[in-house]
């Protein structure tokens, strides 16, 4: 393979492999601050319980997440030298800001968070797991908003620098605010959420089917299941308005999205097919006037297609319609998922149904494909251009990097992350098997329940 498919190959496993944890820290981080907070206002040991599991499974998931995003920072240097010296102005501003203000926020209340619980205030406490969920956060921000200048530049100027072209910064907000960054953002979170609130009902589903632990199993159900359902329902408004987004700032994405190769009102949505490249239209079943209506709200809208681009200004088609009818179709499942979990919980009967429980124990593998799948679709649909509009892929490799080079490193690379995942595995199997701890139902020093919860009148 050549030099710039090997390095895009290793860029998008390293991001791939990254990006299952940062999500489910932001999503646990959410869980984290309703279970702590459900304690401090019911008082309720079980919630107390809760809050100490899933925190440990935060830190194996952040200590994970910190050391795979390390790579990705050495790979723009190595790899993608001439891209890093285009957007170094830009870049270097958005990850600065996630390290002083998600990086520093996140890590500075982590240890409170870990160790604190016997040394401080059942109030300080719950500040710094607030802390901590909002660095997650903060750290969200600042990506999605480099990720979304490359998808739509704006607030820079191009500028010459000793013979080498470059973006700088003229205003810093308009940056920041980019035209897209507001709804990926909103996509991104609501993925999070997703993926954290699923893995709480997985983990407790399990606790149920073996009868383990069911006082904390169902309280973690009640919860996990709330915040699943409102995120996977709130991740249908927010993806229509990327996808809206995307219809207006890179049409030929859009285009992609759906095969859609004739410009066309009335423009009909693919629910299930398969696009046919050589008689330039999709195959399978579709919705007409849909795809129009969801861009303008008439059917009559008009949506531009493929044909309306140069052949070398097109992204992959196929690719790109099946990672985002994959990401599309994956969303609506985790809705009747969550609906049927959330109401069967409600009425009471959802540990009688088996089926369901172990529907919901894989359920944690649909937001991660999700997300999986979403990043790809918006990746690949920006292809040719590393830089929409800017600056193409080939024109960001090194100059000097050699084919070799990146073959030994991804080689290397990959077997380290096999071994990164399987840790993973095996420390977060180990403490599922192990379990909550009996103790933590009965919170001891500064964290001790009111008087009045555990004294008993004399008979």
């Amino acid at each position: 393979m050549d030099v710039l498919t090997l390095a895009r190959i290793q860029f998008g496993a390293t991001i791939a492999f990254h990006y299952l944890y940062p999500p489910l820290s932001i999503g646990l981080g959410v869980m984290l601050v309703c279970m702590e907070g459900l304690w401090l206002k019911t008082k309720n040991p079980v919630y107390h319980q809760m809050a100490r599991f899933w925190t440990r499974v935060f830190a194996l998931t952040f200590a994970i997440g910190v050391a795979t995003g390390i790579v990705m920072e050495f790979e723009f240097g190595t790899n993608w030298a001439t891209y890093s010296r285009f957007v170094g102005d830009v870049f270097g501003s958005a990850l600065a800001a996630e390290g002083i203000f998600a990086f520093f926020l996140e890590s500075g209340f982590l240890a409170v968070l870990l160790f604190g619980w016997d040394k401080v205030s059942r109030k300080m406490h719950f500040f710094s797991t607030c802390m901590v969920c909002l660095g997650a956060h903060f750290s969200a921000v600042w990506i999605v908003v480099a990720n979304s200048w490359m998808q739509t530049p704006a607030g820079y100027k191009l500028v010459m620098h000793n013979g080498v072209e470059r973006a700088e910064i003229t205003n810093f907000w308009q940056l920041v605010f980019n035209p897209s960054f507001m709804e990926r953002l909103s996509h991104v979170l609501c993925g999070a959420w997703q993926a954290g609130a699923f893995l709480v009902v997985s983990v407790s589903a399990w606790y149920l089917l073996k009868k383990r632990h069911q006082d904390f199993a169902r309280a973690s159900l009640r919860v996990g299941l709330t915040v699943a359902l409102v995120a996977s329902l709130v991740q249908v408004v927010t993806g229509h308005v990327s996808a809206r987004g995307v219809a207006k700032n890179q049409p030929a994405k859009l285009a992609a999205f759906e095969g859609l190769y004739n410009t066309t009102s009335n423009a009909p949505l693919v629910l299930v097919g398969y696009v046919d490249e050589k008689d330039q239209r999709v195959k399978g079943l579709e919705w007409p006037g849909m795809l129009s209506f969801l861009v303008g709200f008439n059917t009559q809208t008009t949506v531009i297609g493929l044909n309306d681009f140069p052949p070398s200004d097109r992204p992959p088609v196929t690719a790109s319609f099946l990672f985002f009818h994959g990401m599309v179709g994956i969303g609506f499942a985790m809705i009747v998922i969550a609906a049927l979990g959330f109401l069967y919980f409600r009425h009471g009967s959802l540990h009688e149904r088996r089926w369901l429980l172990w529907i919901l124990v894989f359920s944690v593998l649909g937001p991660q494909m999700a997300n999986q799948l979403g990043w790809f679709a918006a990746e690949v649909g920006r292809q040719p251009w590393i830089v929409y509009g800017l600056m193409r892929t080939p024109a960001g490799l090194s100059a000097i990097v050699k084919a070799n080079a990146i073959l030994t490193s991804l080689i290397l690379f990959t077997l380290i992350y096999f071994l990164l995942f399987a840790v993973f595995i095996y420390l977060l199997n180990d403490k599922i098997q192990h379990g909550p701890d009996e103790q933590d139902l009965i919170p001891s020093g500064k964290l001790a329940l009111p008087t009045e919860l555990t004294h008993h009148p004399k008979t």
